[in-house]
């Protein structure tokens, strides 16, 4: 395997601290748990103008405002995942990781964004990976959008244009058709409140829109009423064939009590921040927290509408229950409290949440990067009691540092929240069935480029190349897989 160099099984090189016997008991993941690791297409690919693939909006926003990015860099060639396919399948099972999460790019299957257009090669390399994978035994689990749509769709509006709904859903049925005897797991959408806050109500993504504090909920709306609308295309035309299950992601702080928490708060930051995008999909309508507060404060500013727009009942209806499962993205957790400005009758924020850290607590690379499994906990719980304890299949977890190859930090963090995860399962009888570990490789991490990590593998980005090389964590997840069992944090000689 080019450039992969493996590290001597854990503790013949280090010194491992011994656990009980009943704590390692506890420790290890239930018969039917799985495990996996994930990557997207933007962030490893490369490849970015291979054949006939079209331009997409994050390769005009690198290209064009290559200041928006921590150090000017763009995913052109970026881990080189496109040629390096093979080499990273052979990693996984190396590691023994049960999936795989991918993600496809738009624009390499649809060059012009609109489903007239095909790209044989495209869907060619998504083929080859995905059969590459089965034949290694590593279940693919695809993502249809993470976030890199065609720029010709952007000039139309992108996700503010209610259009997107039946562009995506021609998409999506192109990928049901080529991929879809071969894959049982499909996430229609990444992280909408991410991509919908940060490129429609700021300039830290692409595309890059501040449009009236209301871009980010238009974004939403017609992102929610196209995630519906595939999954309803998946479940009439597809799932009695394929038998597979489909759902989408969504980004969820945790939270940490202080002397300021209450339950009305936590609940009121768990609205806005989680219950925006798993709300309308688990009990019917955005949550009630959200629309008054966000009609009250839009009629202070004068609008004679909410910024925050209404479904139909109609819309209600058909997008409630379009999950099969709760695909939970989570990385840290805050202490909350109340915007102390709203007792002047002054609001600042429509959530009215003021977030914080406890700067004691372990960080990693990026400002808000805080290791706070006990954050982690809080969240499932409340998942679990918001939405009559559904599957969760948590799609993203990890931690960022600086490139380090002795990552101890990274380990520490893993086995901290995959500790808590346990926990929720086994004492308070939370349905958690999947976990991964993002990410795969080092990548391009969007407006922080390559200045952090995020990979249990490095990649050499020197390197023409790219080559990969193990890093500490790849042989603790190593022998995660191979005991099926949270490891303990290894100790230098």
């Amino acid at each position: 395997m080019k450039g992969f160099v493996n590290i001597v099984v854990i503790c013949a090189i280090l010194i491992c601290s011994r656990v009980p016997e009943a704590q390692v008991t506890n420790l290890t993941f239930p018969e039917n748990f799985t495990l996996g690791s994930a990557t997207s297409s933007y962030q490893i690919e490369g490849a970015w103008n291979i054949s006939d693939k079209g331009e997409n909006i994050w390769d005009w926003w690198t290209h064009n405002y290559p200041e928006n990015i921590a150090d000017g860099s763009n995913g052109d060639i970026a881990c080189n995942s496109y040629y390096n396919y093979k080499e990273d399948v052979q990693i996984l099972k190396d590691i023994g990781f049960d999936f795989y999460r991918f993600s496809i790019s738009w624009s390499r299957v649809l060059p012009n964004g609109f489903a007239n257009e095909i790209s044989e090669e495209g869907i060619q390399y998504y083929k080859n990976l995905t059969e590459e994978l089965l034949a290694n035994d590593i279940e693919p689990v695809v993502s249809i959008y993470h976030w890199d749509h065609p720029l010709i769709l952007e000039e139309l509006g992108g996700w503010t244009n209610e259009l997107m709904v039946e562009w995506f859903a021609d998409y999506a049925r192109v990928i049901f058709e080529e991929l879809g005897p071969l894959v049982k797991t499909f996430i229609t959408i990444n992280e909408p409140s991410v991509y919908c806050s940060n490129g429609y109500n700021s300039t830290r993504h692409s595309p890059g829109k501040i449009l009236e504090n209301m871009g980010h909920y238009i974004c939403i709306h017609n992102t929610l009423k196209a995630h519906a609308t595939v999954y309803h295309m998946y479940n009439d035309e597809f799932r009695s064939e394929q038998q597979g299950q489909i759902g989408l992601t969504t980004a969820c702080d945790g939270w940490f009590s202080n002397d300021d928490s209450n339950a009305t708060l936590i609940n009121q930051a768990f609205q806005f921040n989680c219950g925006w995008v798993a709300h309308p999909l688990f009990v019917g309508d955005y949550p009630e927290i959200l629309k008054t507060r966000i009609a009250m404060i839009s009629e202070l500013e004068g609008y004679p509408f909410s910024r925050l727009p209404e479904f139909s009942d109609e819309w209600v209806e058909y997008i409630n229950g379009t999950a099969d499962f709760f695909g939970l993205n989570h990385y840290t957790s805050y202490v909350v409290s109340a915007d102390p400005d709203e007792e002047s009758g002054i609001y600042n924020i429509d959530s009215g949440i003021i977030k914080s850290v406890n700067t004691s607590y372990p960080h990693g690379s990026l400002s808000w990067m805080y290791d706070t499994p006990e954050g982690f906990g809080n969240l499932l719980r409340m998942i679990r009691d918001e939405y009559d304890n559904p599957p969760v299949h948590v799609y993203e977890n990890g931690y960022c540092d600086l490139g380090e190859l002795n990552d101890y930090a990274r380990i520490t963090y893993y086995n901290g929240y995959m500790t808590e995860l346990l926990s929720v399962i086994q004492n308070d009888s939370c349905n958690v069935v999947r976990y991964t570990a993002w990410s795969l490789l080092d990548n391009f991490e969007w407006s922080d480029g390559y200045t952090v990590n995020f990979g249990i593998v490095s990649v050499n980005f020197t390197d023409p190349d790219r080559a990969r090389s193990s890093k500490l964590s790849t042989s603790w997840w190593k022998s995660v897989m191979q005991t099926r069992t949270v490891q303990d944090v290894p100790t230098s000689v």
